[in-house]
């Protein structure tokens, strides 16, 4: 699909022969755009440019895991400098109506910044621009995060003899401790996912479309059981999302919070990359978040970005 407005021509790429062009306008995922392609975690249909002439002057590029049909992600939206607003409102509004179909909801929209981002204005400046655009199409600020690094060489905290590990015994137990840690929770997506589903409902979604994926073997998760009795305190899933080591999820059961062990679970998942010779572990988590956020930094973990996401509805 090709559209054509004044002088502006809004088009997909036409395949990985046009990821150069697609990639004129700067943003640390560009290095990642021809391997997505061939890992199919983007499509050409995906990739939309808006051109003037042959200078691009805004592009829109969505995500997915491998080979999913639909994408679960918006994560690129760029205007070049000097270029008019109307030029990103007229691509937006032309890719949303292509990339996704109708009476489907729209994918939200992800973007990384400096953790200082708000210091800056010609950054600050940058952001709230974009926002305002993709405020004119429907889409508001849903929540902030922290996206967090551990160095190699970063001390782990030593086991103190409150709890042992161990393997899950399998997927039911994994999705049962899921659904215990989401009473309480401070996170914003599993606060929405409960306003639109039951807690074990939500722990199922979250396990099958996403932990389930995770192509790194499921004997790097981890139990955490009380020494003694093995009463169930927690666990944590390190896994390897196809770019990164990360620990993919992190929880305490509510009656067993307060007592410090998310110290101990976040440095047991934290060892389980470690000893895979990984040149670094990632994690984030909501800036509102703010036990999690200090447990991740009592582990030595630093804040090297800052996500923040929008969606529409």
């Amino acid at each position: 699909m090709t559209l054509h407005h004044p002088d502006l021509i809004v088009r997909p790429i036409t395949g990985p022969d046009e990821v150069d062009l697609f990639n004129t306008l700067p943003y640390l995922l560009n290095d990642e755009v021809a391997d997505d392609l061939t890992a199919q975690r983007r499509k050409p249909a995906w990739l939309w440019v808006a051109l003037r002439g042959d200078r691009v002057v805004a592009r829109a590029g969505w995500w997915s895991r491998p080979g999913d049909a639909q994408p679960a992600i918006m994560d690129i939206f760029d205007l070049a400098p000097g270029a008019g607003a109307q030029d990103g409102l007229q691509l937006l509004e032309t890719a949303l109506a292509a990339v996704v179909p109708e009476g489907t909801p729209r994918p939200e929209y992800s973007r990384f910044l400096a953790p200082d981002w708000r210091d800056h204005e010609d950054t600050r400046h940058d952001f709230e621009s974009r926002f305002a655009l993709l405020e004119q199409t429907g889409a508001k600020i849903f929540v902030e995060r922290l996206r967090l690094e551990w160095l190699p060489g970063t001390p782990i905290r030593e086991p103190d003899g409150r709890l042992e590990f161990r393997a899950p015994h399998d997927a039911a137990e994994v999705i049962g401790l899921m659904t215990r840690v989401l009473d309480g929770t401070l996170d914003a997506y599993s606060r929405d996912d409960l306003t639109r589903m039951t807690p074990g409902e939500a722990a199922e979604q979250q396990f099958r479309e996403e932990l389930a994926r995770y192509t790194t073997p499921r004997d790097w998760w981890r139990i955490a059981v009380r020494s003694g009795d093995g009463d169930p305190v927690g666990f944590v899933i390190p896994a390897h999302n196809g770019y990164n080591p990360i620990i993919a999820y992190i929880g305490v059961v509510p009656e067993h919070r307060g007592h410090g062990h998310i110290d101990a679970i976040l440095a047991a998942g934290t060892t389980v990359l470690a000893e895979q010779d990984m040149p670094r572990a990632r994690a984030s988590t909501d800036v509102g978040n703010t036990p999690m956020a200090a447990a991740f930094d009592r582990a030595g973990y630093r804040v090297f970005e800052r996500e923040i996401n929008l969606t529409w509805h």
